[in-house]
């Protein structure tokens, strides 16, 4: 018998959610690439693995779809928290990951807003290889027409890069975020999201994901954008994020906090082999 798993959501950002309670789970690279191929496996941005924790309610493990663990998955971190408050039937459930504690709250018919905690500002914390002004980054690292203004840089636990740009459907993401996905500034790679602001509180996103391309949304990489553009002074400490999966609101709290609110679903369930 195989081992079960959810195929879950979070506006079309999907993920293969595996529990880990019951037995340990530490797949390789490949198998983590074998369960996300379309074509082939089930299909998936990423696998999200979910464990017993000491103080929290769980210990969750995200890999993306290249097969590479990651820290942190905003969507990913929503729909377990779900999961988890489906389960015990609380309003609150605090989840264990590579980059911290992170508590998510019931908002609403399934939806959930995530404390992602305070975002890293530094260059070391993001990291580059080499210290910047994170607000606005004096390098180039694409050359487009709609690139050239300085992008910021922020990490939610995984490292953002964030391009102001006059419209984001022209934006040339799926061109230029593979070459700044791997630029030499970036040592872990980095999610590059191209952002364009409509209004003081309205953002329309699209992201480039490391080790899964262009995704239908990006819970951190929508936290990102939204700090990015506050530094700037873009926008206010909120605002509703379009995604092309459909709509995030994040809060840059007074505390430093970001909160991140949005809808779970569960597609299917089924085990993989």
């Amino acid at each position: 018998m195989g081992r079960p798993f959810l195929k879950m959501n979070g506006l079309g950002n999907d993920f293969v959610v595996v529990e880990t309670r019951s037995a340990p789970f530490e797949p390789t690279a490949a198998q983590v690439r074998a369960i996300a191929d379309r074509a082939t496996g089930i299909g998936c941005d990423q696998l999200i693995a979910v464990g017993p924790a000491e103080g929290a309610d769980a210990h969750v493990r995200f890999w993306n779809a290249d097969g590479e663990e990651v820290g942190a998955c905003g969507n990913g971190t929503r729909c377990v928290g779900w999961l988890l408050m489906q389960s015990s039937g609380k309003d609150e459930a605090v989840i264990e990951t590579r980059a911290g504690r992170l508590v998510a709250t019931r908002a609403g018919e399934r939806l959930v807003s995530v404390d992602m905690g305070p975002p890293r500002l530094e260059w070391n914390e993001i990291p580059l290889a080499e210290p910047h002004d994170t607000r606005a980054l004096d390098v180039v690292l694409y050359h487009h027409a709609d690139l050239m203004a300085p992008p910021g840089c922020v990490s939610m636990g995984n490292p953002h890069v964030v391009f102001f740009v006059p419209d984001a459907e022209q934006a040339p993401a799926a061109e230029a975020g593979p070459a700044i996905e791997g630029h030499p500034l970036f040592p872990e790679h980095v999610n590059v999201g191209f952002a364009q602001v409509k209004a003081p509180d309205r953002i329309r996103l699209r992201v480039w994901e490391r080790g899964a391309g262009l995704t239908k949304a990006c819970g951190t990489g929508a936290c990102a954008a939204m700090v990015a553009a506050s530094r700037r002074g873009l926008i206010g400490r909120h605002a509703t994020m379009e995604l092309d999966g459909g709509e995030l609101f994040v809060e840059w709290r007074a505390d430093g906090h970001v909160i991140m609110t949005g809808p779970a679903a569960v597609d299917f369930q089924g085990e993989l082999p």
